[in-house]
């Protein structure tokens, strides 16, 4: 593919940037001539969206690498300069000024809302912690040692059934609501399925607690005794809700986008989303990254990392929760994170602990190494996040679950944008056959 214009090393001068793409094949046929666009920040994309109907031409790109499947303005990534904005707004200045409500409420209606609106906004999720008493008793029919991301997508997908969608509004309307009750009913299925597992009994919500105090007092809270969050422990799992509420086309997002082109109902995208999230490529990172320190304490604790650190670079095994497949340099919620994450461990007197001893010693030597400086493979907001959550007491296989909370925020606003845009198709990729040719069975079948 040719391009008839020079582009700028810069986004900065706009006029600059082509309008045309060429593309040239030796078959034949005449030059095939395609727009190129523009967001507001990046690089210019060449526009291949009629290249099968005019052409009868596909693009491969596995993994989607090089392709972008939408037009969006929720979230913006850059990877080269390690920036995240919501909105527009720098996630560090999000993470030090707002509360998650507050970015929910921005990343939803695309604008920071007003005071009277930020009131309306948290009273209508305050209506809708609570779930239908009936989903409760689909937890009988989980095996208690079931992973909580498994009950979590069985529960989300059951909410079609219990809140079903009113015909009398609109697609866009019914879907706005449904975000509203799932971003209020997220953390109270999550605590359900954790207390589930231990066998405790089910703790209502509290409403008069904000959003991430109320999430913990839904998990820890006991009949017996009086259960009060720790104030380092609600400003650390706020900061975690903003820090995993949006990051661009992820694999979760896509598959989400994908069920609502389809027209399907919001609580079963959403469920879809929880299964793809749940992989260890993807939302599971933070899961496998403390699994790894544990293994480490097994293996003897902080005296076993040489020669872990020499089988890392001899390529024997893997250092996960370090690095980004994204960012090329500091990943910035790591950045917001990691000072969260030494201030909590600080006040719960935790530094001392074999496991935070190994996290500590770990991030050292990544962030001194030579080897691991030249490739970038500083701390990321999985590794830092799982030592937070285990820190407060969230057992591991939970890390996700939470990740799942904050991101559903980010799932509704990807989702109703495409449902509200003027460029709502059914996805329907193209593939490249590779199986036999066309050929009939044979007159005798044996």
């Amino acid at each position: 593919m040719t391009d008839p214009h020079s582009s700028p090393s810069t986004p900065d001068s706009v006029s600059s940037f082509p309008t045309e793409a060429v593309l040239t094949l030796n078959d034949g046929r005449a030059p095939i001539r395609l727009n190129v666009i523009r967001g507001t920040e990046g690089a210019p994309a060449i526009d291949t969206s009629a290249l099968y109907k005019t052409e009868h031409l596909t693009t491969y790109d596995p993994g989607f690498q090089s392709t972008a499947a939408c037009r969006s303005a929720v979230s913006f990534v850059d990877g080269e300069a390690g920036r995240l904005t919501y909105r527009g707004y720098p996630i560090e200045e999000l993470a030090a000024r707002c509360d998650f409500l507050q970015v929910a409420a921005l990343l939803l209606k695309g604008e920071l809302p007003g005071a009277e609106e930020m009131r309306e906004f948290r009273s209508r999720i305050v209506h809708h912690t609570m779930v239908h008493q009936q989903v409760s008793l689909l937890l009988n029919g989980f095996r208690r040692d079931a992973h909580p991301m498994s009950i979590l997508v069985g529960l989300i997908g059951a909410l079609a059934a219990f809140y079903p969608l009113d015909p009398a509004m609109s697609e866009q309307e019914q879907h706005r609501e449904a975000a509203l009750m799932m971003i209020a009913k997220m953390p109270t299925l999550v605590a359900m399925s954790y207390r589930y597992s231990m066998g405790w009994p089910l703790e209502y919500p509290d409403n008069r607690l904000s959003y991430a105090a109320n999430f913990l007092k839904m998990m820890f809270a006991l009949p017996v005794e009086p259960y009060e969050p720790k104030p380092a422990a609600v400003k650390a799992v706020d900061t975690l809700f903003i820090l995993h509420a949006e990051h661009e086309q992820n694999a979760s997002t896509s598959t989400v986008r994908l069920c609502a082109s389809a027209g399907a109902n919001p609580y079963q995208a959403v469920a879809a989303g929880v299964a793809c999230l749940s992989g260890p490529r993807h939302g599971g990172a933070n899961e496998s990254a403390l699994r790894m320190l544990e293994s480490l304490r097994a293996a003897g604790g902080v005296k076993a990392i040489p020669d872990f650190i020499r089988r890392v670079k001899a390529k024997e095994t893997r250092l996960i929760g370090f690095g980004h497949r994204v960012y090329k340099h500091y990943d910035p919620r790591a950045r917001i994170i990691r000072n969260i994450c030494h201030e909590l461990i600080d006040e719960l007197g935790l530094r001392d602990d074999p496991t935070y001893a190994l996290a500590l010693e770990l991030e050292r030597i990544a962030l001194e190494d030579d080897y691991f400086i030249e490739r970038h493979l500083y701390p990321n907001v999985d590794f830092y996040s799982g030592i937070v959550q285990r820190a407060i007491g969230i057992p591991t296989p939970l890390f996700t679950a939470i990740f799942a909370i904050a991101r559903t925020v980010g799932w509704f606003a990807q989702k109703n944008e495409l449902l509200e845009s003027n460029d709502l198709r059914l996805a329907r990729p193209r593939q490249v056959y590779t199986g036999s040719p066309l050929r009939h069975l044979p007159e005798t079948l044996p």
